[in-house]
């Protein structure tokens, strides 16, 4: 056998390999994790998003009811403790790291929602087109993060099925076995309640009761 068929066997044989390989899910595994990090950044992405618009949008309220003030500072905080949570990659197996993020996010969830109802008792502000433009802005992002958490749900769920089932549990109990299952956001009892808001204003004085009638 001549030097150009043994190398054009050669060729075909780890093509072969290699298709079978494929075939078989060795990649299916790595393909996920990516496409997990990646859905993992997104989220990442929109609660930056988020964080970013909390500044402009506590500035305008606090110039129309700046007596909100204890509300005011509870954004303020929230929105700091939501930052200065560290996350990478990385957290999504972290199951500590994760949570204390998930729960500094949904902690400014909870203040940014009575925030925003405290329009309700400022005309003013609810018509200033300041606000008026960063509520809707907020909007679009709660959609977007809700949608992204969703997102990323679904493709870790994927990838931890993957991790378990045959035959890919072959590759992930031999050549992945370093891969940790992915963590999923979970529905908090306070994302699924409307918030609550106590106004400082005292409520109106009752009317006086009428006098009794003189006797007749």
């Amino acid at each position: 056998m001549n030097l150009f068929a043994k190398t054009a066997m050669r060729v075909a044989v780890v093509a072969t390999l290699a298709a079978t390989l494929a075939g078989c899910g060795i990649n299916t595994i790595p393909t996920q994790d990516e496409a997990t990090k990646t859905a993992w950044a997104e989220v990442q992405n929109q609660y930056q998003r988020r964080a970013d618009l909390v500044p402009n949008l506590v500035a305008t309220v606090k110039g129309y009811a700046a007596q909100e003030k204890g509300v005011l500072v509870e954004v303020t905080q929230a929105r700091a403790s939501a930052t200065q949570v560290k996350v990478d990659a990385s957290t999504i197996t972290d199951p500590a790291a994760f949570q204390q993020y998930a729960a500094a996010q949904d902690k400014l969830s909870g203040v940014l929602g009575r925030l925003m109802m405290i329009q309700e008792n400022y005309p003013d502000l609810k018509s200033n087109q300041n606000f008026m433009a960063l509520q809707s802005q907020l909007e679009g992002t709660e959609n977007r993060i809700t949608i992204a958490r969703r997102d990323y749900n679904e493709t870790a769920q994927k990838y931890n099925t993957t991790l378990r089932t045959f035959p890919s549990i072959f590759w992930a109990k031999t050549l992945y076995s370093s891969q940790k299952p992915a963590q999923l956001f979970q529905a908090t009892a306070s994302a699924q309640s409307a918030p609550t808001v106590s106004f400082d204003s005292a409520p109106p004085a009752s009317a006086p009761a009428p006098a009794p009638a003189p006797a007749q």
